[in-house]
């Protein structure tokens, strides 16, 4: 017990065990038990944490087997372009999410257990940069069905949706009130967090499936509910929130008070008016953070052209210009600074532009002139009771001065011609599956029922599209899963008329003694086996301050090359899936454990077991690092 003691002060305590243990603990009544089945290995595939974190459902493990050389692609197809199939088939858009995301699937990552989470959005954005150099396209559907579906909204949620309706053959049209494809991609995020190109050649990927896409059209204003629902078939709705929502405070509707959904937007199209010194901008959220750096970065270009006439900004010029120091940009939150909703990365670019922090305290009202336009914004610290809610402490109030002040605090839907379908919170109610409440051949996903992250759209756009397609069928929806993902299944790797059969199934036809419960159970890193794996420091990508970028221009985040992103991905653990380390074939004492054939090799199938050897010794079970390995057939 020495060495697993010693294990336990790295922080990787042998699973059997726990610290102060001196000797084992006896087995004999459980292995030789009448009626248990002890003495079985069972084989147990189960969803990684990673993938459950992730909204859009990505099977992670699956395309970082590829990296890593688990899974290898067919004759004559780049282990590169495998990998960006398999992800895929979850998200079309793994370039974007690789500048954008802020990988929740690496906050549940099981290697923290180890040292640090795999860089899972790095070598995710390493494939969508190589997919888009290479050319990567999607291959259209081979069999069309004659179903027509609108797509309502051309952000990444009804792009993701539409995306794999026509997978599936169905013909799809999207209407565009902007005149642009992307939604918050192209309007609601600054074009440093997104690069322009990595953005248009994911879209226009998606649209070569043969996808209509009607821009500049408003449905409820230039065609109606009725128009659209007696036209098509079904329809998806993704219409997002288009406006931020204002607070009801006292002068929040001067003229010089704006939503940050409505700042970024007129700023990505070119049309920012010139921006004053004293800006406050009221948040603590990516959107608030993204309102103080591009003000920031607006204080840079002149107000006025050579012949001193007023100047519109643009993206381009913005981009290009450099920091002005006498911008006054304060951001405050009624959280503290530590607890902004904000990622990292965006606290830390902001603070790296002296954008002035302000934590715990909460607006009272806007300070307005005899013109009525804001001269400040009158404040009090606050705190949260032990029910969560915020409320004022006990001091003085204080203003802050401003000439223009940003409400980044939430965003609301237009529902404007559309009445039939709000909830009455500006919303749009899903059902089950994401098919809208009294509207059956009606689905709707992404920001418009709840705003969230970029993949959460596409993740609900995933879940609708196979509704879409069962009503379009004519067949009841399936039941969704507990664990609603993308998950790896077994069957497409195996060979020819093999089958995964659940018990203990000697039949040469049958896979192992296979079970899959990835539908409703996750692996946690105590179900591993952790002292197989070596410190292994993360590859990190570059990524350069804001207030670098601004000076010298480049890349905000530099990809990883080929050779990192494949040493990133060997550094997953492979958790609930078979790593083919070799552990429990090398550690069995009676040769039960063995490979199978060379020939009926693949993915989860690598090992199988002689059960008339096995003594239920549990050895191979302790020593799978992946925790793929359960003794006990069915518990």
């Amino acid at each position: 017990m020495a060495n697993h003691n010693k294990t336990a002060a790295e922080g990787r305590t042998f699973r059997r065990y726990r610290d102060g243990d001196s000797k084992p603990e006896s087995w004999q009544e459980q292995i030789f038990k009448a009626g248990w089945s002890y003495k079985c290995p069972v084989y147990v595939q189960r969803t990684p944490t990673c993938q459950n974190g992730c909204p859009a459902g990505e099977d992670i493990r699956g395309w970082l087997d590829v990296v890593r050389g688990i899974d290898k692609p067919p004759e004559g197809v780049a282990w590169q372009e495998h990998a960006f199939r398999r992800l895929t088939r979850a998200n079309p858009f793994p370039g974007i999410m690789g500048y954008v995301c802020p990988a929740p699937c690496e906050d549940g990552c099981n290697r923290r257990a180890v040292e640090d989470r795999v860089g899972i959005n790095a070598v995710e954005q390493f494939l969508g940069e190589a997919a888009l150099k290479a050319g990567y396209s999607f291959a259209r559907p081979t069999k069309e069905t004659g179903k027509r579906v609108a797509i309502v909204g051309g952000g990444p949620g009804g792009l993701a949706c539409a995306y794999q309706l026509r997978l599936k053959g169905h013909a799809c049209t999207i209407f565009e009130s902007r005149a642009e494809l992307g939604g918050m991609l192209r309007y609601g995020l600054p074009n440093y967090r997104t690069p322009p190109a990595v953005v248009q050649g994911e879209i226009r990927r998606i649209i070569d499936l043969g996808i209509e896409v009607n821009t500049g059209v408003r449905i409820g204003k230039d065609i109606s509910f009725v128009e659209l629902d007696q036209s098509f078939d079904a329809v998806f709705w993704a219409i997002g929130t288009q406006r931020g929502r204002i607070p009801d405070i006292p002068g929040a509707h001067a003229p010089n008070c704006i939503g940050g959904i409505e700042f970024l937007r007129a700023f990505n199209e070119g049309r920012l008016p010139n921006v004053p010194q004293r800006i406050v901008v009221v948040g603590g959220g990516d959107t608030s953070i993204d309102v103080t750096t591009v003000a920031r970065k607006l204080g840079g270009v002149s107000a006025t052209k050579p012949d001193g006439s007023p100047l519109t900004y643009t993206a381009d010029m913005v981009t290009s210009a450099a920091v002005h120091s006498g911008q006054k940009v304060t951001l405050t939150s009624v959280l503290p600074v530590q607890r902004l909703k904000a990622s990292e990365r965006e606290v830390a670019d902001a603070q790296s532009l002296d954008v002035a922090i302000m934590g715990e305290i909460m607006p009272l009202a806007v300070i307005v002139d005899g013109h009525g336009r804001a001269t400040g914004v009158r404040f009090v610290h606050c705190m949260h009771d032990k029910d969560g809610k915020r409320v004022p402490k006990e001091g003085p109030e204080f203003e802050i001065p401003a000439d223009l002040v940003v409400f980044a605090i939430g965003q609301v839907a237009d529902m404007e011609g559309l009445e039939v379908l709000d909830n009455g919170r500006h919303a749009i109610a899903p059902g089950p599956g994401f098919q809208v409440l009294g509207q059956p051949r009606h689905f709707v996903g992404g920001d418009i029922v709840a705003p969230h992250l970029l993949a959460t759209a596409i993740g609900h756009a995933a879940i609708a599209a196979e509704g879409i397609d069962a009503l379009l069928r004519g067949v009841p929806a399936a039941r969704r899963p507990h664990i609603d993902k993308h998950h790896f299944d077994i069957r497409e790797h195996l060979r020819k008329n093999a089958k995964p059969v659940d018990g203990m199934v000697t039949s040469p036809e049958a896979v192992h003694n296979f079970e899959n419960r990835s539908h409703r159970e996750v692996i946690e890193s105590d179900a591993l086996f952790l002292a197989h794996f070596a410190t292994t420091e993360r590859i990190k990508r570059e990524e350069r301050r804001l207030v670098d970028l601004f000076a010298q221009g480049g890349e905000r985040i530099v990809p990883l090359n080929a050779d990192q992103a494949v040493a990133e991905a060997k550094r997953c653990m492979s958790c609930g899936l078979c790593l083919e380390c070799d552990n429990c074939v090398v550690f069995c004492p009676q040769v039960a454990v063995k490979k199978v054939p060379r020939d009926q090799h693949a993915v989860g199938y690598y090992v199988t077991t002689d059960y008339t050897r096995c003594i239920g010794c549990h050895i191979c079970a302790d020593v799978c690092p992946a925790g793929y390995i359960q003794m006990g057939l069915g518990e």
